[in-house]
């Protein structure tokens, strides 16, 4: 492009009304590109539609509808059909009735499609800008995406002037003498406002909270979903912004200085994105904001790009998941729901990443709760977005499955752990059928259907190691037996009161398929979420006639004398003082006298009786310690 210093008499001479710029650009057979989103130019949209009977043939490409483009395409058969590479409330019945075309695409290729030699030579370019600055250059705004490449390589452009239009910064600008005809007509740009969160969306945001770490750089797929876990983001520090999408949501974590961008590798201290799906004050705050870049997703949803970020953590929705950990995210059978997006290009890159994570989020149920959407395989016709081999963490309101460098055994027990309660039972005998699991593999007790969280938490030692105590899972039963395995025969002999050498699935799955009400184990963990060592575990058993519950616990060698055994006897205490539990029993032997001591610190009046080297002891909840009392 060669500047032009007399630019405003160009602009001068290029500017025409709507219709005028559509009679004389527009012919049969012609492919037209619309800004797609927030940004559509709704003017030129109408001026299109109310001249498009004079035309035949002509095919209209748009990424995600949202304004002004019919929903019923039923009268411009033979006149214009839609292409879309995203399917929105206003283009999800044409396309599922057969009067509009969906396009599967990932947004870092879709450039491609519009440069020589690609599918999709455009003839016609709908767009909307900001006015001029004094250079001549108009900017994009709130959606640079896809509209980028597609100016630059349409053989006419037609731009409608919004007033309203921010200018942002970054990859956006296009000079006047790019554009062919100007419309200058100044309109609200489309608004999207986020929806109320209701509690099954509460509980998913605060799972993957958990695994969001301070100085991570996230990305948020489109959807109500995606968007509405950023609130419980705010206790983090320091997080970075790279994704195709940027919502109020995001603005409101900037401005509440959650976001920085500080400890990004790359682009530091800027906000990386594609487009804005928002209101008004988020349009206000991308206006001349340097904080915010906006590029094309051939540069923004480039996986060579988004593995450079080190914590890249890729946030997406699922429609449905099969029990393997395949990710159905576009269709509900063979009905197109949606579309795929920036959605495999964050999922690889991120997987690609140092200390990436890829985190599908995915309620339990269908909205009228009449289906599971964790299922045993998917529906038919339902398209595979993701792979099995690129989800690390799955979340339902019902907890975190980790796939992470799992079986299909292990993966199909974590994800029939976080379905539905009331679907459990039918998913392990579907697995159970197709040999995905042990064939006496068992589930919890249901007594509460929601994993108890509120029983975690973490607790520092001495030599500065902190300890992650929570509920044990069925997903533990792995890393327990290691535990196992880990001990010396001696505590293994204090432990059992016996010298077990090995511990079989069948004992251990036992103790991972817990009710969390009447029996509770609480594991001491190091390592991350999916890459965790059990060190320590407390666990009760209530015995429901006397209301008095056994209690045992085991700490690893290495990690012996630092009181963490003391830890897990309090903690269990308290956890059973809250559901109602009366007191503690335990079996110790005499020689055993670290675990005595324990007992002895533990705070209540401790009652015992010795019986062929084994000593009975009991407390009472109610009995605070003054003295002891020894049979």
């Amino acid at each position: 492009m060669a500047l032009n210093p007399g630019w405003q008499k160009y602009y001068s001479e290029k500017r025409v009304t709507a219709e005028e710029a559509i009679l004389r650009s527009l012919g049969d057979g012609y492919r037209v590109y619309i800004s797609p989103g927030c940004a559509e130019p709704q003017h030129l949209v109408r001026a299109l539609f109310s001249l498009i009977g004079r035309y035949r043939d002509v095919e209209i490409i748009q990424n995600l509808s949202l304004g002004s483009v019919p929903e019923d395409w039923f009268p411009y058969l033979g006149h214009c059909r839609l292409k879309t590479f995203f399917v929105g409330p206003r283009t999800r019945r044409a396309v599922n009735v057969g009067q509009a075309d969906y396009i599967p695409a990932h947004f870092s290729t879709i450039p491609n499609f519009f440069k020589p030699g690609g599918p999709f030579p455009l003839d016609l370019c709908l767009i909307q800008v900001s006015p001029p600055d004094s250079h001549g250059f108009c900017s994009l705004g709130i959606s640079v995406e896809i509209t980028k490449t597609a100016v630059q390589h349409s053989r006419i452009v037609i731009a409608q002037v919004n007033e309203k239009m921010p200018r942002t910064l970054g990859d956006t600008f296009i000079h006047v003498t790019e554009i062919d005809w100007f419309v200058e007509h100044t309109e609200d740009l489309i608004e999207v406002k986020e929806f109320p969160v209701g509690p099954i969306l509460e509980r998913i945001g605060k799972y993957t909270a958990r695994l969001v770490e301070d100085g991570a750089t996230i990305q948020t797929g489109i959807g109500r979903i995606t968007n509405s876990i950023l609130r419980y983001l705010v206790d983090k520090k320091d997080l970075g912004l790279h994704a195709e999408m940027m919502t109020d949501a995001h603005r409101a974590l900037i401005m509440q200085d959650v976001i920085t961008g500080r400890r990004k590798t790359i682009h530091k201290g800027k906000a990386v994105v594609s487009f804005c799906i928002g209101t008004k004050e988020l349009y206000e705050f991308v206006h001349n904001n340097p904080i915010v870049e906006f590029h094309s997703t051939e540069y923004v949803n480039n996986i060579r790009v988004i593995d450079q970020h080190e914590q890249m953590v890729a946030i997406n929705a699922a429609l449905e998941v099969d029990i393997t950990g395949q990710v159905c995210a576009d269709s509900i059978g063979h009905k197109i729901y949606s579309g795929i997006g920036g959605y495999v290009d964050f999922m690889v890159g991120a997987s690609r990443a140092k200390n990436g994570k890829t985190i599908i989020l995915v309620p339990s149920t269908s909205p009228d709760g009449k289906k599971s959407r964790i299922v045993t395989h998917l529906t038919e016709g339902a398209g595979v977005v993701t792979p099995r081999s690129t989800v690390q963490f799955v979340v339902s309101e019902f907890g975190v499955a980790s796939l992470f460098g799992r079986a299909i055994r292990e993966r199909a027990i974590a994800l029939i752990n976080i379905a539905h309660p009331k679907f459990r039972e039918r998913l392990l005998d579907e697995a159970k059928r197709v040999r995905y699991v042990y064939q006496d593999q068992i589930l919890p007790p249901v007594y509460e259907p929601l994993y108890p969280g509120q029983w975690e938490t973490y607790q520092i030692f001495p030599g500065n190691l902190t300890v992650f105590f929570r509920p044990i899972k069925p997903t533990d039963e792995r890393a327990l037996q290691e535990f196992f395995y880990s001990l010396p025969d001696q505590d293994i002999y204090y432990r059992f009161l016996s010298a077990m050498k090995v511990f079989p699935h069948r004992n251990i799955q036992a103790m991972c398929n817990i009710d969390y009400e009447h029996e509770m184990a609480i594991v001491g963990v190091l390592g991350d979420v999916g890459n965790e060592t059990i060190i320590a575990l407390g666990r009760y058993i209530l015995d429901q006639k006397t209301n008095m519950a056994e209690v045992d616990f085991a700490v690893r060698a290495e990690y012996q004398r630092r009181g963490i055994g003391t830890f897990l006897l309090h903690y269990l205490c308290e956890i059973a003082k809250s559901k109602k539990i009366d007191g503690f029993c335990a079996y110790v032997l005499a020689s055993n006298r670290r675990m005595l001591n324990v007992f002895h610190k533990v705070g209540y009046v401790i009652h015992s009786h010795l019986e062929e080297g084994i000593y009975e002891i009991w407390f009472r909840f109610d009995e605070p310690a003054q003295v002891c009392v020894m049979d």
